[in-house]
């Protein structure tokens, strides 16, 4: 084999590898996510129902106008099995699915059975096979954080294993500035003042909707204050789901990689590192009195900068620039 040929094949699996991990992670998002809202129709009045799925559409990446009806059941239709929509659960799945099939050998058996029983799954269970909607969502993600344990000790940490780091968390960093800009731009708040009521329940579910409630309450305590939840959801460097761990796991990915081959991943160490020291220097109080939607939407555009840099890098570079350094 050629050293061109070589070349090729490794930004042909890194490619696969990173998308992979992307789709896995936003389907699994999705899922808990929809299993909140399902959650919070049982405690709330259907004119709260309303306001939280324009919420729960613009979280997901899908315009309002995709659904005719504005009910739950058309939502959940959607953004669970609706293959025209390419963020929805099964797409993602399926995406993920292909990807990983590309690159069978480079992954261990494990990996790929397991994200095929996922997919199966959800495929049975899109021609009527009978399971609650609660227990469903919860088998989606416990099919992913499966797939994430079996794949972190099955496959070997080298190039491989990171670029599905990157994938997760940048999909992960993304995903929860999306939900954290579209909740408080949706709803009316008192900074530092305790939410209580309806309201109340609201801000359970961005909570829960990031995987963080109880790590938030044994924290804080039960008391939800806006600006206690956006400074845990964004600056906590110990919660796996916060913003700034998502950034820490993608710059350390980016610098290993960097020591494993000769590509030079200047620009995207760069971005992140910038990211990093960004939410690293940050106050809450800060980020609040600029307006938190405006922030996330920074946020995401940087985290965009970072994935074109890695494209460029690692996917789309031009073989004689490989073949050359």
């Amino acid at each position: 084999m050629t050293l061109r040929n070589q070349t090729t094949m490794l930004s042909r699996v890194a490619d696969s590898l990173y998308w992979m991990s992307r789709y896995l992670e936003r389907a699994e998002h999705t899922a808990r996510l929809i299993d909140v809202d399902l959650q919070l129709q049982l405690e709330q009045s259907p004119e709260a129902d309303a306001d939280r799925s324009l919420r729960l559409l613009a979280a997901s990446h899908v315009e309002t106008l995709a659904i005719a009806n504005d009910d739950s059941v058309s939502l959940s239709h959607l953004l669970t099995f609706d293959r025209e929509n390419p963020s929805s659960i099964v797409s993602c799945l399926a995406f993920a699915r292909e990807n990983l099939r590309q690159v069978r050998e480079q992954c261990s058996s494990e990996m790929w059975e397991q994200l095929n029983r996922v997919y199966l799954r959800i495929v049975n269970s899109a021609a009527g096979e009978s399971m609650s909607p609660h227990a469903f969502y919860r088998s989606v993600q416990e099919g992913a954080h499966l797939f994430q344990g079996i794949t972190d000790t099955t496959m070997s940490h080298g190039q491989g294993w990171h670029y599905i780091q990157i994938g997760r968390y940048v999909e992960r960093a993304d995903a929860l500035a999306t939900v954290i800009g579209t909740h408080f731009s949706f709803l009316p708040h008192y900074v530092n003042q305790s939410v209580e009521s309806e309201e109340y329940l609201e801000w359970v579910g961005l909570l829960k909707s990031c995987s963080a409630f109880e790590a938030y309450c044994k924290a804080y305590t039960a008391e939800l204050r806006p600006l206690r939840v956006a400074e845990f959801l964004l600056l906590n460097p110990e919660l796996p789901h916060s913003v700034l761990f998502s950034v820490e796991q993608i710059y350390a990915a980016l610098l290993a990689i960097a020591q494993m081959t000769d590509r030079r991943a200047d620009e995207a160490i760069r971005l992140m590192g910038r990211l990093r020291a960004t939410l690293g220097y940050s106050h809450i109080e800060e980020i609040m009195a600029n307006g938190a939607a405006n922030y996330m939407c920074s946020i995401r555009a940087q985290c965009a900068q970072v994935h074109t840099a890695i494209q460029q890098i690692y996917f789309d570079y031009a073989i004689e620039s490989a073949l050359a350094s």
